[in-house]
């Protein structure tokens, strides 16, 4: 009976295609849903405090974060870009020209018009979250609360299909059985594993974007760039900031998956069935959700400032000195107290709960679907 159950859960009745394309599906939902949030945050926090040029700040589509840099658009910044026809369709470029967005994690499309004016300093008179959504979507049209989406993808819609198509295949290899209590150490064992996977197999993508879009590189150019990283630097070159990924996202998905496996299975349980509903996996996400971003929210202030680092280098041309991650732990700590490690942790559960939430509740329900498929196929 065990047996049937978990057979009815795992690989058998479900392809791994079909898992992708459940992960996939949830990944765009989950941004839908995420994305007008944290527009509506950057936009007030702008109104307050006007970003300036060579600002950073950090965009997060509910499924990873990325860094975006205000840079002026001029021929100084293009002097680097080899790409004939990207020239061409931009045209002279004024010296006046304003601000671009440039993506540091997510390559986006160079945009430089004379009148162009990023998404995040349009003017806008707020009086608070629910005023922005009305006067953005009503004055800017419903599109602009998913400014800057399309980029942020890029990178963001492969990592959570490997991540979640490796974790489901990994975890009933390993013989979870959700009925079975002496199996409730498979699920954070494959979550961490599936991160490690996911994370190592982007970060070096991740990576060479970077240097295309802070560098203006084209794409002819890249495999010497990356050559040239390699002879100077080694191929662990290619891995860089991939540390603190890891020590943030690895403890989180062994947290997550143990309290929403655990959390999910009491409720099949408990209605004695074979399947999760779709409101049963939404409460299980945003509770372990919750859990896993709370615990692990001081790598989460490390993460950040590697983020801001590696911007730095990569974009400003600046020299920083290489830290441990421990080392840079313990300078915060030392420097604004225990405190600092929990720097922004409320905003950070406002928005990992409901992504947490949306995310494992399409994959669940895109799963069940295909299930369903299946069996009357």
């Amino acid at each position: 009976m065990a047996k049937e159950e978990k057979e009815q859960e795992g690989p058998p009745s479900i392809t791994p295609l079909q898992q992708m394309v459940s992960s996939c599906s949830g990944a765009v939902v989950t941004s839908l849903f995420v994305t007008p949030l944290d527009v509506v945050k950057i936009r007030l926090q702008i109104q307050t405090k006007p970003i300036r040029q060579g600002s950073f700040f950090i965009y997060n589509n509910g499924l990873m974060e990325c860094i975006c840099i205000c840079s002026k658009c001029n021929e100084e910044v293009l002097a680097g870009v080899s790409n004939g026809k990207l020239r061409e369709r931009l045209g002279p470029i004024p010296k006046d020209s304003a601000p671009f967005t440039r993506f540091v994690q997510g390559i986006g499309e160079v945009k430089c018009m004379k009148n162009f004016e990023p998404w995040y300093q349009r003017p806008g008179h707020f009086n608070g979250t629910l005023d922005a959504f009305v006067k953005i979507a009503r004055n800017e049209g419903f599109p602009a609360l998913w400014s800057g989406l399309p980029p942020s993808l890029v990178m963001a819609i492969p990592a959570t299909v490997v991540y979640f198509t490796t974790y489901d295949q990994l975890k009933y290899k390993l013989g979870y059985d959700e009925n079975d209590d002496s199996t409730r150490f498979i699920p954070p064992i494959s979550g961490a594993v599936a991160r490690v996977v996911a994370a190592t197999i982007i970060s070096p993508i991740e990576l060479i974007r970077t240097k295309m879009q802070s560098e203006q590189l084209s794409y002819s150019h890249v495999g010497m760039a990356v050559r040239t990283s390699i002879k100077q630097n080694g191929p662990l070159s290619l891995m860089r900031g991939l540390g603190p990924t890891l020590l943030r996202d690895v403890p989180f998905s062994g947290i997550y998956w143990f309290g929403y496996e655990y959390s999910k299975s009491r409720f099949m349980q408990h209605r004695n069935s074979k399947e999760v509903h779709f409101w049963e996996a939404f409460i299980s996400g945003a509770l372990s959700g919750t859990l896993a971003a709370t615990l692990t929210v001081p790598f989460d202030v490390i993460k950040t400032h590697r983020q801001i680092e590696l911007g730095q280098e990569q974009v400003l041309k600046k020299q920083t000195d290489p830290t441990t991650t421990w080392r840079l732990m313990h300078r915060l700590y030392k420097q604004r107290g225990l405190s600092s490690l929990f720097a922004g942790l409320v905003p950070r559960l406002v928005k990992v709960a409901p992504a947490c939430a949306i995310m494992i509740s399409s994959y669940e329900y895109g799963k069940r679907f295909f299930r369903h498929h299946n069996e009357n196929v």
